[in-house]
């Protein structure tokens, strides 16, 4: 791993094993960053796809990257050419021609999007076509991003839940906000204890409720008018929607179906900017904005590449006008995004030119989530009912 900071070198240092006398600048750089970070009065979390990168099925990677979703849309078309008895290729050659992107391209968003736009312009038919094709490709992700199941485990989730999401009642909810369509995080709650605010009411039917992010829980023992916040809460935003909520035609609602076939998604193309000002992803977005404005806040961001503008730009913006505002950035890529090359990210190299120039509120660290969540501080420590939970798993595993 290696960090940026100002506080720091304020240049890249590589992390190094500690020596006896003396221990290594950069990891004490980043315990310092992180240790600020989990004891800010306002903690807002942004998640990515690198978040989810670390959770495996059968010893190989569960969560599928944009790379992974394009390889699998031209096998499956493939298959559906030698099927039908056309030549193979046939359907990923027609799909490109009618959004006129190159046959051998690697940009899964504006492959997507340029079908999506060719489908208005097109003649009857070949729209029809094009539209086929999409309805496929977008069939496609959704199978592959509803990967998780009981046998799946999430233990870096797990710890890294118990370490942010614990806060102390004189601080605010930790809010984790999500680009992410799997159900990792709400994995990683029901198995660690935590009590999960997804803007859904409690109870069977579970229908979204934004009013829902006003409430709180608390713990009161027979007999007492004394109430206590309980530790384990935390606040969930899922900004591109989820891989179990569904579309209620009828009454308008968006409900919470676990086994959903018409999952609702913002998939990756250029309508999502437009989908992101519909219900409910604009009061999450308005949620995100107004956390980032708020005094005294940290910013984590973890495995997100700022790729999406609706995403990144109220992030910069706060970064300019909010000087309460801390932001860390976590990113194994981060250090080439950032450095104002071809190859660099607009907004990440602003960030690494705000760092240069001395801005000791901002940071930069290359590394995995699952290296960076052992590092994060564990403020609260272990609860009894999280003890208690961890002996009842426990149960029989001795024996087998």
């Amino acid at each position: 791993m290696r960090i940026k900071s100002s506080q720091g070198t304020g240049h890249w240092i590589q992390v190094q094993q500690p020596d006896d006398d003396r221990p290594d600048p950069a990891t004490a750089d980043i315990g310092r960053v992180l240790s600020s970070a989990v004891r800010a009065q306002n903690l807002v979390i942004l998640t990515g796809l690198g978040t989810s990168l670390c959770v495996l099925k059968d010893g190989k990677r569960a969560a599928p990257t944009m790379w992974d979703l394009l390889s699998r849309i031209k096998k499956i078309f493939n298959t559906a050419d030698i099927v039908d008895g056309a030549s193979e290729g046939a359907r990923w050659r027609s799909f490109v021609a009618f959004a006129n992107v190159p046959e051998d391209t690697e940009d899964l968003e504006l492959l997507m999007s340029r079908a999506t736009t060719a489908a208005d312009f097109l003649p009857d038919n070949d729209a029809k076509k094009v539209r086929m094709l999409i309805d496929i490709a977008e069939e496609i992700i959704r199978d592959e991003v509803n990967f998780m199941d009981e046998t799946i485990k999430v233990p870096v989730h797990e710890a890294f839940l118990r370490r942010v999401a614990r806060r102390s009642a004189r601080r605010a909810r930790t809010k984790i906000f999500t680009t992410n369509y799997d159900t990792c995080f709400e994995t990683a709650a029901r198995r660690s204890a935590f009590v999960v605010v997804d803007g859904f009411a409690f109870g069977s039917e579970a229908y979204f409720d934004s009013s829902q992010f006003s409430y709180d829980v608390v713990r009161r023992a027979a007999g007492e008018e004394k109430s206590d916040f309980i530790e384990n809460l935390f606040h969930l935003y899922k900004i591109h929607g989820s891989i179990d909520w569904e579309f209620n035609q009828t009454s308008g609602q968006i409900a919470k179906r676990p086994d959903t076939k018409k999952p609702l998604l913002i998939y990756p193309k250029s309508t999502k900017y437009e989908l992101s000002f519909s219900q409910p992803y604009i009061e999450m977005m308005g949620t995100f904005q107004a956390a980032l404005r708020a005094p005294n806040t940290t910013l984590l961001v973890i495995g997100f590449g700022f790729n999406d503008k609706h995403i990144s730009e109220p992030i910069l913006g706060a970064i300019k006008a909010n000087l309460s505002l801390n932001v860390v950035v976590i990113n194994p890529d981060v250090e080439e995004a950032s450095d104002g090359g071809a190859k660099s990210n607009g907004y990440l190299s602003a960030v690494g030119s705000l760092i240069d120039n001395g801005d000791a509120r901002l940071a930069l660290i290359a590394g995995k989530f699952e290296e960076i969540v052992p590092m994060v501080p564990d403020v609260i420590a272990e609860t009894e009912l999280e003890r208690h939970a961890e002996r009842v798993r426990n149960i029989g595993r001795a024996n087998g």
